[in-house]
């Protein structure tokens, strides 16, 4: 029996709590931000702002004291935003063990370092350290509905803890060793989800949407195999199984706001009605174009969101530049 705290009580740490309690056969701790979440939920069970209609088992211990929730854990599953990870992290750190495993499930770059979130994680922490990735909506995953995913570590021994841990009647995960390939695949196609609710709220067809998912997993697997991953892991379920998902679902946060951009409503106003939930592309965005000048890659379909999202740059302007561009081979 391992002892698994999950750090962040979005939907998707709720679902991921939900789905081992499922499996059974672990000790369970849940950590919320929020006092008044975690008290809810203890009485409760329904997480009601992130992750309504779905219950935590009453036996998952639920609480908002950070240095309680991963004292004795084997693992540590982290869920929080991608921008908050560093600070999270750096409150516990002095109290970590070295044989507790950090497992990153946030999907982003960190803004301004332009860090994975394993690198965040390597850079406070000297811990054994994973990535867990793919296709998965936190609403499905709660649900049982099958689903594969990924986990990703340099130590197979630990990819294959993690493997057994976690895997279910309803959760399968698959093992990999490429933590660059993974950690920008679940990253960056939040971007390309942007990108894809745009043209869907501009009423653009089928030919483009099918064009944008094509071309943006080239430019995903471009920065990805420059930082050190593999062009095969992005044809997977850490690449292109979590792009498709992401960009032609409806219960994705990043298409969601690219829907509403594309429909000429501006960035704060989508934001403002969030009721607190994070897509995490509006951020990642610029991290991208970061990580991608320092490498000297050329992604044009971030550039275009990003002009969208931070310069205030029309969506029928953005097709047209990107229409406009020079022919090249594929």
């Amino acid at each position: 029996m391992s002892r698994i705290a999950i750090l962040g009580a979005g939907a998707w740490g709720t679902a991921l709590t939900i789905s081992l309690a499922r499996r059974g056969g672990h000790e369970l701790i849940l950590w919320s931000h929020s006092e008044p979440l975690a008290e809810h939920l203890r009485e409760t069970g329904e997480n009601l702002p992130y992750l309504p209609g779905y219950t935590v088992p009453m036996d998952v211990e639920v609480t908002a004291d950070l240095p309680g929730a991963i004292f004795e854990a084997d693992i540590l599953l982290c869920v929080t935003p991608a921008q908050h990870l560093r600070g999270t992290l750096s409150e516990i750190a002095p109290l970590l063990t070295r044989d507790q495993i950090i497992l990153s499930a946030s999907k982003g770059i960190e803004d301004k370092t332009y860090l994975r979130m394993t690198q965040v994680i390597a850079s406070i922490c000297n811990n054994p350290v994973g990535v867990l990735s793919g296709p998965s909506f936190a609403q499905e995953v709660a649900a049982g509905l099958p689903t594969a995913i990924v986990v990703a570590t340099s130590d197979s021994s630990i990819a294959q803890t993690i493997q057994k841990d976690f895997s279910s009647a309803s959760l399968r995960l698959y093992t990999n060793d490429d933590i660059p390939g993974v950690e920008l695949g679940g990253a960056l196609k939040n971007v390309i989800a942007l990108s894809s609710g745009v043209i869907h709220g501009l009423g653009l067809g089928t030919n483009t949407a099918a064009a944008l998912i094509t071309r943006g997993i080239a430019e995903i697997t471009r920065l990805a195999v420059a930082c050190g991953g593999r062009r095969q892991t992005l044809a997977g379920l850490a690449g292109m199984g979590d792009l498709i998902l992401t960009c032609t679902g409806n219960l994705s946060r990043n298409r969601s706001v690219g829907i509403e951009l594309g429909r000429g409503r501006k960035l704060p106003d989508i934001l403002s009605g969030m009721n607190g939930k994070v897509a995490e592309g509006v951020q990642s965005t610029t991290a991208a174009l970061g990580l991608a000048a320092r490498y000297a890659v050329e992604m044009p379909i971030t550039e275009q969101m990003d002009a969208i999202l931070h310069q205030n740059k029309s969506p029928k302007d953005a097709i047209r530049d990107l229409m406009a561009r020079p022919g090249r081979d594929e």
